[in-house]
C-alpha cells in the first residue's frame, strides 16, 4: 500500500479538470433547458437529475478509473491512506469549524460587494433557478438530497481524495493555490455571481485539506456550506 504516487502536474491535472468543465457547461445550457422547455418543469429539478447521473456519478467512475489504474482497490486501506478519508481529529475538527465561519464571512462580504456594484445579486444560475419553497413544492428537497450526496461525495472523492495528494507531489506547498484555481475552472458554468462567491469555498477548503491532509474535512466544508446555502435559498433567506 506505500505506494510512491505519481505527480499530478499542470497539464495532467487541466486534463481533468477541464473536460469535467465541458461536460457540466453542455449539459447545464443545453440539456437541462431542453428538458425543462420540453416537459415545463423547472429546471433545478433537472440540475438535480442531470447533475447527479450525469455529472457527479462519471466524476466518481472516473476517479475510480484512475485509482483502478494505479493499483488500487478500493478497500478500508486505500481509503484512509491513499484517499485520506481518515478519523477525524481534535484538530481536524476545529481547522472544519473555522473553515466554515471563514468562507461564511468572506462569502458574505463578496455578495454585498456585488449588490453595491450591480444593485443586485442573484446567487443562481439559470439552471438552478428556483422560487423559494412553498406548500405543494417540498418534494424538492427529496429530489434534491440523493444529489447532494452524490455532489459532495462525487467532488471530494474525486478532488480531494484522487487528485490532491498526487498534485502535493507536484506543487509541494502551493498545491492549494493551484487546486483551488482548477475547481473554479470546473465551476465556469456556474456564471461569474456565483463563481465569484465560490472564491472563498474553493481556497479556504484547499488550504485546509492540505494543512489537515483529512479528506473527511473537504466533505464537511462543502457539504455543510452548500447545503446550508440551498436550504437557505429554499426558504427565502438569500
Amino acid at each position: 500500500m506505500n505506494k510512491e504516487l505519481e505527480k499530478l502536474g499542470l497539464a495532467g491535472s487541466l486534463a481533468i479538470f477541464l473536460p469535467a468543465a465541458l461536460l457540466m457547461y453542455m449539459l447545464t445550457r443545453f440539456l437541462i433547458p431542453y428538458l425543462s422547455r420540453a416537459t415545463g418543469q423547472e429546471p433545478v429539478l433537472f440540475w438535480f437529475i442531470v447533475g447527479g447521473v450525469g455529472i457527479f456519478t462519471p466524476l466518481i467512475v472516473t476517479g475510480l478509473l484512475i485509482l483502478h489504474r494505479e493499483g488500487y482497490a478500493i478497500s478500508r486501506q486505500t481509503m484512509t491512506e491513499r484517499l485520506r478519508f481518515r478519523r477525524l481529529t481534535k484538530s481536524d475538527i476545529v481547522w472544519s469549524i473555522v473553515g466554515l465561519v471563514a468562507v461564511g464571512i468572506v462569502s458574505g462580504l463578496i455578495m454585498q460587494g456585488i449588490k453595491l456594484v450591480t444593485g443586485a445579486y442573484d446567487p443562481s444560475p439559470e439552471f438552478m433557478a428556483f422560487e423559494p419553497l412553498a406548500r405543494g413544492r417540498y418534494w424538492l428537497l427529496l429530489v434534491w438530497l440523493p444529489y447532494w450526496i452524490l455532489n459532495i461525495l462525487g467532488e471530494e472523492f474525486i478532488w480531494r481524495g484522487v487528485l490532491f495528494p498526487r498534485q502535493e507531489v507536484a506543487f509541494g506547498k502551493c498545491t492549494w493555490l493551484v487546486h483551488g484555481c482548477g475547481w473554479g475552472v470546473f465551476h465556469i458554468a456556474f456564471g461569474w455571481q456565483l463563481l465569484l462567491t465560490l472564491l472563498p469555498l474553493l481556497f479556504i477548503q484547499s488550504y485546509i485539506v492540505q494543512k489537515t491532509k483529512n479528506s473527511w474535512v473537504g466533505v464537511i466544508l462543502h457539504g455543510g456550506l452548500n447545503g446550508l446555502s440551498f436550504l437557505a435559498i429554499c426558504f427565502g433567506l438569500i
